[in-house]
């Protein structure tokens, strides 16, 4: 009998195989000089707004990430193989993004290209549109389909499931411990590559990560969050490297600059507001009753029935809608002089 876990390893090992092929025939980035891409006079400034633009646009639009991925992979193969004007710029980010839909979304999602029009607010033509995929199609002679970074996610989350069952619980990549929490809670498989994905959607937008191949990008920020989750990364990341065909040195420049970038995200993030509730400034008198209490609590004292519990459980239903109690009276939830408590309680600002 066949050993089921060979046979997909060797699927994903294929997989894998055709997707670095495709990376390999198809992959180009544009060229920076003198702060510009070569050839053109768009900055790269310029063009991290358009892939952050692509980006809200594939959120507006319910787009996969694969083709906000795909979308940033052809705009990008374009603006290295011609000499693109900045006005031009938006309508070819556009137009690479309703062509990547329309290999990998559902026609029911993309809807049509007018429709996409409008949603997005552009004041571009219908007949613009078309006339720029018909040059982008042209000019990548049809075709479109490359390995992208997120490909390269799946493929080596799938290799790390398949390959090294053992690190499933503490690289989170199935059952296991949330940090922090209060014990075993079950998580998906995909937690830890819709992380991923995030993270190499955020990397596809910075120029100094332009000139990295799909697959060692996504290597990459796998490696970073395996060095911080697990003592076993290294021989992990040493099989996927000879999997993938990485060359070493590119990877270890690819890793830093990752590290670097995501950390300058993480602290270009506005602090959260903590408050913490402050008992000592609710007033005796209204501390009796609350709007936040319980009401099995202000059922209590009433004394207890035969029915015990049920009678309390009853009294509290019964004071929720005033069915008991007389306006005005002790107790009342519609008490007028409770009118001006306002339902949330004191709070101040956390204090280092």
């Amino acid at each position: 009998m066949k050993n089921p876990g060979a046979a997909e390893s060797r699927r994903l090992l294929g997989l894998l195989e055709g997707a670095l092929l495709r990376e390999a025939r198809l992959w180009k980035a544009p060229v920076l000089k003198n702060g510009c891409i070569e050839g053109a006079d768009i900055s790269s400034s310029q063009h991290k707004e358009m892939i952050v633009w692509l980006g809200e646009m594939s959120r507006l639009f319910h787009f996969c990430p694969e083709t906000f991925a795909l979308g940033v992979c052809v705009l990008n193969r374009l603006l290295s193989s011609v000499k693109a004007q900045p006005k031009y710029l938006k309508c070819i980010s556009f137009t690479s993004l309703v062509l990547a839909a329309k290999i990998n979304e559902e026609d029911e999602v993309i809807g049509s290209v007018r429709d996409l029009v409008v949603q997005s607010g552009c004041s571009f033509s219908t007949a613009e549109i078309l006339r720029m995929e018909r040059i982008i199609l042209d000019k990548l002679n049809w075709d479109l389909y490359t390995a992208t970074p997120v490909d390269f996610i799946h493929i080596f989350h799938a290799l790390l499931v398949s390959g090294h069952p053992h690190l499933i619980p503490s690289i989170g990549l199935g059952p296991g411990s949330l940090p922090g929490g209060p014990g075993p809670q079950k998580r998906p498989s995909f937690f830890q590559a819709a992380l991923w994905t995030r993270q190499v959607q955020h990397c596809m937008a910075c120029h100094q990560l332009w000139q990295f191949k799909g697959s060692t990008l996504a290597l990459a920020i796998i490696t970073l969050e395996l060095e911080a989750l697990t003592a076993e990364w290294f021989s992990v990341v040493t099989d996927l490297l000879k999997k993938a065909q990485v060359d070493s040195a590119e990877f270890i420049h690819c890793k830093e600059t990752v590290d670097q970038y995501l950390h300058s995200l993480e602290f270009s993030l506005p602090a959260n507001a903590i408050y913490i509730f402050d008992s000592a400034q609710i007033p005796e008198d209204e501390r009796a009753w609350s709007p936040t209490q319980p009401l099995w609590q202000a059922g209590r004292g009433r004394g207890r029935g035969e029915q015990g519990n049920s009678d309390e459980y009853y009294d509290g239903i019964l004071r929720l809608y005033d069915e008991e109690s007389n306006p005005g009276s002790e107790g009342s939830l519609f008490d007028p002089q409770l009118k001006n408590v306002s339902p949330c309680p004191p709070l101040h600002p956390a204090v280092n």
